[in-house]
């Protein structure tokens, strides 16, 4: 049997590699090309927009002005491996655009270039004098987002500090995002301290990027949120605080179960689904009682949350 099982395994093997001669005998002889795969999936397609490549004309006209975001959009991303050094200023000044994708798309196309970008002087430290000095808060808000896109960690604590101190709640905003895109939480744990932060749309940033960073210790700044006085606010943390397992705020969580001390349903349903993320069986009986609650949403996230309580 054994025998036999090597004569089998030897022929297999030798007929393997006929096989694979084969098909670089076929490949020198002309009759199978590299491309004809990719051919046969794009054959719909004209054969010049497979290997489109963005000129630096092209690149230095979508900054001109009267663009549609669109074509600066397929211009940049055409032209990810044109090397100009000539095109980086041009491409900076979309830094500066109203539309939000083509900011984006630009620091994208920017941060690809160390040459005229990262050195002393160059488009990096004049984005972040633009973040530290400029008097106009967009500009301000659109300095930190580059930051951010730009994904080097020397500007971690530069946008760190706008999400805390900066006057502009725009630029609070955009720092805290930044932040989130460079996957930190602040060299002192400004994620967490924006999380308090005056205005609703800085602390709904701050919760977005609490769920999103690698590393966050501020998991008790989102507890304290269940007694925020927003509504969407108590609802995100509600949210967020299920999805990272937080058996500490069970209690705070079993508050937002019941109509007479959570008026607002859509919170009411959040804190019944993260007390069934969390899984913590003295939450059984709130969530139990929760079958009977006014709003339908709620009744439907008891009875999922209570398959695993």
């Amino acid at each position: 049997m054994r025998t036999l099982f090597k004569k089998f395994t030897t022929l297999a093997l030798a007929l393997g590699a006929v096989a694979f001669h084969g098909s670089f005998v076929s490949a020198d002889e002309g009759s199978l090309n590299v491309h004809d795969g990719r051919s046969r999936v794009y054959k719909n397609l004209d054969p010049v927009s497979l290997e489109d490549v963005s000129t630096p004309t092209e690149i230095k006209a979508v900054t001109m002005g009267n663009v549609a975001p669109m074509q600066i959009w397929k211009v940049l991303e055409h032209g990810e491996r044109v090397e100009c050094l000539d095109c980086i200023p041009h491409v900076k000044e979309l830094l500066w655009e109203n539309d939000a994708r083509t900011r984006e798309i630009s620091a994208w196309w920017l941060r690809r270039r160390i040459f005229g970008v990262f050195g002393p002087g160059q488009v990096y430290e004049q984005v972040l004098t633009t973040l530290q000095e400029s008097e106009d808060d967009r500009m301000r808000a659109y300095a930190a987002e580059a930051l951010g896109e730009f994904l080097v960690a020397s500007g971690v604590p530069h946008v760190a500090r706008a999400a805390v101190e900066d006057g502009s709640e725009r630029v609070r905003v955009s720092a805290v995002k930044a932040l989130t895109r460079l996957n930190h939480e602040g060299p002192n744990g400004e994620l967490g301290v924006a999380l308090h932060d005056p205005e609703e749309a800085v602390r709904l940033a701050a919760l977005h990027g609490a769920l999103r960073v690698h590393v966050f210790s501020g998991v008790d700044q989102v507890v304290a949120l269940i007694d925020d006085p927003s509504a969407l606010v108590r609802r995100k943390a509600a949210r967020a605080l299920g999805a990272m397992g937080a058996n500490d705020a069970v209690m705070g969580l079993v508050l937002l179960t019941s109509p007479d001390t959570e008026p607002d349903a859509s919170v009411r349903a959040a804190a019944v689904t993260a007390l069934g993320r969390i899984a913590d069986t003295t939450a059984r009986p709130s969530v139990l009682a929760a079958e009977d609650d006014p709003d339908r949403y709620v009744r439907d996230a008891a009875r999922i949350a209570l398959r695993r309580l």
